[in-house]
């Protein structure tokens, strides 16, 4: 206390100055219509210019949840897109649709949003990290796709993290068609870039154009029908000359992908499990017989 009252002692014209300023400052604003209007309009400008900074600072960080919010919506629109495209073709009675009942399906899974967390787009056997976990509801063959396309399957689950086998993997085989030819044919990527891929054992007989595109066929119990996976740039006759290799473009941009969803369907989940129970029936079968 002694210390404190020699300070005030020791600087008592400093405040005696200060209190000075304040209370002039006061007067001549208050009483000053001129004075008073300039005052005011800087603060006014000081004020929203602090608001300003205030909302481009909450703007700034509540990015990453409007980011996946918007991919989870181009998910669901890109499907809807799809149903509307097929009723407008089923009231024209064109022959070349088929199976639109399966599009009924889309309305019963639900999308998991997610951000890719690691990825790698120049290795033979690239795969991608997520941070959605079992915590979350992933399990393992879960489909992920992106606001532009499919993206790749679930392979390895922890509790807050999963890894993806995605279409930039020598080993990822999806079950793709060419939309609206109804021709069928397996999804596989041989390395080198990230945009292209093919899509493999498509039969002689097939009919199609290039700029063609090619979704998910839905008899792979993992994505459901209709998913874009990418155009048709170039066509191939195969090793054997008994099929065609369409290279394609993919929708999906792998190397600048961010966020993603998850698809959880209770329909394709039991398909799966009826899949893997009928694949160790006949396995188990099989052993029994030798």
């Amino acid at each position: 206390m002694r210390n404190l009252l020699e300070f005030l002692a020791k600087y008592n014209h400093w405040f005696v100055f200060l209190i000075l300023e304040v209370v002039s400052m006061v007067l001549l604003f208050q009483y000053n219509s001129y004075q008073g209007s300039a005052w005011f309009s800087s603060a006014n400008a000081v004020t929203g210019k602090l608001y300003e900074w205030d909302a481009n600072v909450e703007t700034f960080f509540s990015l990453t949840k409007v980011n996946q919010e918007l991919t989870q919506r181009n998910a669901y629109l890109e499907q809807e897109v799809q149903k509307l495209s097929d009723s407008l073709v089923s009231v024209t009675k064109d022959s070349s649709i088929y199976h639109r009942d399966q599009f009924a399906l889309l309305r019963n899974y639900r999308l998991i949003p997610a951000k890719v967390v690691a990825n790698s787009v120049d290795k033979p056997g690239n795969l991608m990290t997520i941070d959605k976990g079992s915590a979350d509801g992933i399990h393992k063959d879960m489909g992920v796709i992106s606001g532009a396309g499919v993206v790749g399957i679930v392979y390895l689950v922890a509790e807050h993290y999963a890894i993806v086998i995605p279409v930039l993997n020598t080993k990822s085989n999806i079950s793709c068609m060419i939309q609206n030819r109804g021709y069928f044919g397996y999804l596989r990527w041989k390395g080198g870039v990230s945009d292209l891929a093919y899509l493999e054992e498509v039969p002689r007989h097939a009919h199609f154009k290039l700029g063609d595109y090619v979704v998910t066929s839905g008899y792979s119990a993992v994505f459901p029908p209709g998913v874009r996976v990418g155009r048709i740039l170039h066509v191939f006759n195969s090793a054997d000359g008994l099929s065609y290799r369409v290279q394609l473009r993919l929708s999906t941009d792998f190397a600048r992908l961010r966020d993603v969803c998850v698809i959880d369907d209770a329909a394709m989940k039991e398909r799966l499990e009826i899949m893997r129970a009928a694949q160790d029936s006949i396995e188990t079968n099989g052993d029994n017989n030798q």
